[in-house]
């Protein structure tokens, strides 16, 4: 936990303009289709038929998904050795750069610490060279900090209704946005757009922040 509290008291923020906080996975890069295609590679199947990751996960032509501990492990070997294996997301850099001329932009990301270097430089190598904070659990606490920082508004977007939820919960004065960039995912993923916008589409989502930053 160390590293990670580094992150949050060395990620600097304009006190003086908007904020904008951005998770990585399904939201920039396209996890699910990464991590299929490197299960694959060690002899397994990934099939989307739930909003879940290692339940998703299984060997050929077998009807019960791979344990917990199997995938796991796959997922903690994924970010050693195959998590620059990732698309980004359909216009995610474009519109980041695009908010980022008027506001500030961080990247909370849930990872394991053993990936930062392998996060760090897909990001960077994608056009996504924001501060990034390297998160593990609930997002409520570090977004609400980083929010504090700024007297402009903050947005939140992530794919996880959990992690909006938290949101929500700890820095209710963020405005949340949610956004699932892999297709298959979309219409498996809980949501509440009575209480977090589900924008799927960065063009859309990005004219949504605008609005709420800069209207």
């Amino acid at each position: 936990m160390e590293h990670r509290y580094t992150d949050l008291e060395a990620c600097s923020v304009d006190p003086a303009a908007p904020l904008v906080i951005v998770d990585v996975d399904e939201v920039l890069a396209q996890f699910m289709r990464g991590f299929g295609t490197f299960v694959g590679r060690h002899g397994f199947e990934l099939r989307v038929d739930r909003f879940a990751l290692f339940q998703n996960i299984y060997r050929p032509g077998e009807t019960q998904h791979l344990d917990m501990i199997a995938g796991k492990a796959l997922f903690d070997d994924f970010f050693r050795d195959g998590g620059e294996d990732l698309l980004p997301a359909e216009g995610a850099a474009d519109a980041l750069a695009d908010l980022s001329t008027r506001a500030g932009v961080v990247i909370l990301t849930n990872a394991p610490e053993h990936g930062r270097q392998t996060r760090a430089r897909w990001l960077k190598t994608h056009g996504f060279d924001y501060p990034l904070v390297i998160n593990s659990g609930p997002k409520g606490p570090p977004a609400a900090e980083l929010a504090a920082r700024t007297q402009g508004p903050s947005v939140f977007i992530d794919d996880l209704l959990p992690q909006l939820e938290s949101v929500a919960a700890t820095a209710p004065a963020i405005t949340r946005f949610q956004m699932v960039s892999d297709e298959r995912l979309r219409p498996l993923a809980p949501s509440a757009p009575d209480r977090h916008a589900r924008i799927d589409s960065w063009p859309h989502l990005k004219a949504a922040i605008a609005e709420r930053l800069f209207a």
